[in-house]
């Protein structure tokens, strides 16, 4: 999902970049030349299969019960609208006043800025590690508390990374439990963690007892500059 945030900040900025060229286009004033059929036939063909295309992956990925998945039904929505309007700007253009053709590419570099705004502003607080919600907290349990030989929960911990969660984990287990079973009791529960939709990647803890201090303590006050 990474690569997923990426995209989406290539789409807000490629949005400015057709909003200068549309804009620097309308200000030269200068029509350009006219598409011969041949070429016409090319825009025809190119842009309604790339459409079709986008309109059943839109359809496909919206239905999915993948989050996943899901996420990319938008990206594919937005293909969708943005290959109609600019076929029929670009034909409109050709055929009737060669302003529309940058005007609709005006329209939709706005719409493409407001559009991924949005996304990039709801991701970027996603990747700064955004706690989850109670109902997700409540399943994570659920699934470690059933594993198989675990005596007691210490933590569980579950932070946002783009649309899943980086899950930590800390478990107690028999004090006398050999550590070859107890690593692949670990192992299995951590498998069993990242297959849940919802998880990127799972870390297990293991320990013998929870009545310890913290083993990552923050310290209240930075030391004083020893001059």
């Amino acid at each position: 999902m990474k690569f997923f945030n990426l995209h989406n900040h290539v789409h807000f900025f490629v949005g400015f970049q057709v909003l200068i060229q549309a804009v620097e286009q309308l200000v030269e004033n200068k029509a350009p030349e006219k598409m011969t059929l041949n070429q016409l036939a090319w825009l025809y063909s190119i842009m309604l299969t790339a459409t079709v295309v986008k309109l059943a992956l839109w359809l496909y990925c919206r239905s999915s019960g993948n989050n996943i998945v899901r996420a990319y039904a938008k990206d594919h929505y937005f293909d969708v609208v943005t290959n109609v309007v600019g076929l029929i700007a670009a034909v409109l253009g050709d055929k009737f006043y060669w302003w529309i053709d940058p005007v609709g590419a005006l329209i939709l570099a706005i719409y493409t800025i407001s559009n991924w705004s949005a996304t990039v502003i709801e991701n970027a607080v996603s990747l700064v590690g955004q706690s989850a919600p109670p109902e997700v907290m409540q399943k994570l349990t659920y699934v470690v508390i059933r594993h198989p030989q675990v005596k007691r929960i210490d933590t569980v911990r579950a932070y946002t990374f783009g649309v899943l969660y980086f899950v930590e984990v800390d478990i107690e287990l028999p004090e006398d439990l050999p550590l070859k079973e107890a690593h692949i009791i670990g192992e299995t529960l951590q498998i069993k963690l990242e297959k849940l939709p919802e998880v990127e990647r799972a870390f297990v803890h293991l320990d013998f007892e929870c009545e310890h201090k913290p083993e990552h303590s923050v310290p209240s006050k930075l030391p004083n500059n020893e001059s």
